[in-house]
């Protein structure tokens, strides 16, 4: 069986190397400058070299030129002396050949001498030859020998590469030279033979390693000098930043009395000072959001432990009123009635008023348990049954036949499913009839409760087919007295405090409520908690946009 390859991490410096690349800003600068300098130190050494190369190159020709021309003269004075009728063409040729062979020893050229010209092609394999000793004489180019085939006046040069060869004929060495080639006559046979002579650049060669040890250098203290100054540079402007960062830090923590040290009066220092000013105003006006969300929590603690006194006393006469309402008038029985429900409704919105107080003060507190949400479910259902049939609302349940446990607080839980299954049926109104999964009840409303779970969490979801919500109201049906629909009455009572108080629920155990809806095509709601509290929640066992939901028209 085939395996997946799992992708190879890399080493753990690496990781370490690109963090630190991704966090610095000094480094990223630092590094982007010393390349950048890099590159154009390279680039004007490179070209400062070609420069030095080609004057070093250009003046020993000139050189080679002056003294092969000497050279000829001084050959062409002798000739000229000898007689023309000498009947030893050899010997006169050996003697020319002879001398400016020992003048080259000692001046540091080779010599060879081939030809005559227009015997055969007169190149130096050819024959006959005299060179300098133990030089190759393949060094002279074939392209200049050819040049010198027939009779040229003048001199022509190219450059080459000057081989050694031992006294068995083999190349022992080779360094690149110049190679100047002129033609001269031998009055012995009337004939015109053509001299190359070999000057090696070996000197230009110390030269240009020198100076391109000496550049190097340069180039590399100059790269280094410039690392080190775009360092301090950096250093400068990146060490307020990161004290402001730190600083920053602390005040998001809630350390709200740190403040940056103004040294100078750079832009900086104003940076600083304006940064304290910030940090000054944010401190003050979190201080007075504090102390008035102190005296609104107080204010509504108080206020609803205040309440319950007279509530009571009122629920009693109520409660009297509401038993004799047989014995009263049909008006006054119905006031005695309306009485009676308007006091539920006050009762519970005074116990939610307290719920939220103690989450406001933080009082809240779980009972764990291990809780089956697929019971949660039904009960939930069982107990809302009476609203939903007097809504006409069908409510579905799909759970598996398993348990979907979680270390949960049940009541809080059965709160928050109850207050989102009631919500929905404030809110259901029938099926669309082109509804292809329940064609046979496409004109009844209904409500779907979903159960599900996994190894890490387990989820309830609550999809309903009312007024939907609108682009950006998914975040806020869950503050306080909001309502997706002001129009719609509260058939079951509700306070306006349900969802927040089930947010509330949720968070308090590390899990998540979340909304999602379209307009006209309902909403579904999905309560997701951690398997074992204080774990982490990751994901979720059910969608979040339900199954049935239509695509939107782009």
């Amino acid at each position: 069986m085939l395996r997946a390859r799992t992708p190879r991490r890399p080493p753990t410096a690496v990781r370490r190397a690109l963090t630190f690349w991704r966090r610095s800003i000094q480094a990223r600068v630092v590094v982007s400058t010393v390349l950048l300098s890099a590159v154009v130190v390279s680039g004007v050494g490179w070209l400062l070299l070609q420069q030095t190369r080609d004057g070093l190159l250009e003046n020993r020709v000139d050189k080679a030129l002056a003294e092969v021309a000497d050279e000829v003269d001084e050959a062409n004075d002798r000739l000229v002396e000898m007689p023309a009728t000498d009947p030893d063409p050899t010997a006169q040729r050996y003697d020319l050949v002879d001398l400016i062979v020992q003048r080259g020893a000692t001046r540091g050229y080779q010599v060879v001498m081939a030809g005559p010209v227009g015997s055969e092609t007169g190149l130096i394999a050819s024959g006959p030859t005299e060179a300098s000793p133990h030089l190759d004489l393949a060094s002279v180019p074939p392209r200049l020998e050819e040049h010198f085939s027939v009779l040229r006046n003048g001199s022509a040069w190219t450059y080459t590469r000057i081989g050694t060869i031992d006294d068995e004929g083999t190349v022992i060495d080779s360094e690149p030279g110049v190679v100047v080639g002129v033609q001269v006559p031998l009055p012995a046979d009337g004939k015109t033979y053509t001299l190359y002579f070999l000057f090696p650049l070996d000197e230009e060669q110390q030269t240009m390693g020198l100076v391109t040890r000496a550049m190097l250098t340069a180039g590399g203290l100059l790269v280094v000098l410039i690392a080190v100054l775009t360092w301090l540079v950096a250093r400068q402007v990146v060490t307020p930043i990161r004290l402001a960062r730190r600083v920053a830090e602390r005040l998001a923590a809630g350390r709200l009395t740190e403040r940056l040290r103004v040294t100078g009066e750079d832009d900086l220092a104003r940076l600083a000072t304006s940064f304290n000013q910030m940090a000054t105003n944010l401190q003050r006006q979190i201080r007075q959001l504090e102390e008035l969300s102190r005296v609104q929590r107080r204010f509504v603690s108080d206020v609803s432990h205040e309440l319950r006194t007279p509530l009571t006393t009122v629920r009693m006469a109520g409660d009297v009123l509401h038993d004799a309402r047989g014995d009263f008038d049909p008006a006054t029985a119905r006031a005695a009635e309306l009485l009676q429900t308007e006091l539920d409704r006050f009762e519970t919105l005074l116990a939610d008023l307290l719920e939220i107080s103690r989450f406001d003060a933080g009082a809240a507190v779980l009972e764990l348990d291990d809780v089956n949400l697929v019971d949660v479910a039904h009960r939930v259902v069982e107990a809302t049954r009476p609203l939903a049939e007097q809504r006409d609302v069908r409510i579905v349940i799909r759970a598996p036949d398993h348990p979907c446990l979680a270390q949960a607080d049940v009541r809080r839980v059965e709160r928050i499913v109850r207050n989102l299954v009631t919500n929905a049926i404030d809110h259901a109104r029938p099926l669309p009839a082109d509804l292809d999964y329940r064609p046979d009840v496409a004109q009844t409303p209904e409500i779907v409760v979903t159960v599900a779970a996994d190894e890490q969490a387990a989820a309830i979801a609550v999809r309903d087919y009312g007024v939907g919500l609108a682009p950006g109201e998914s975040s806020m049906v869950f503050n306080r007295f909001w309502r997706a629909d002001p129009a719609r009455a509260r058939t079951s009572g509700g306070t306006g405090l349900g969802l927040s108080i089930s947010q509330e629920d949720a968070h308090l155990h590390g899990g998540w409520l979340q909304a999602w809806g379209r307009l006209g095509e309902g909403s579904q709601f999905r309560l997701t908690l951690p398997r074992r509290a204080g774990d982490v929640l990751r994901q979720s066992p059910l969608p979040l946009v339900p199954a049935d939901a239509p695509e939107p028209v782009s």
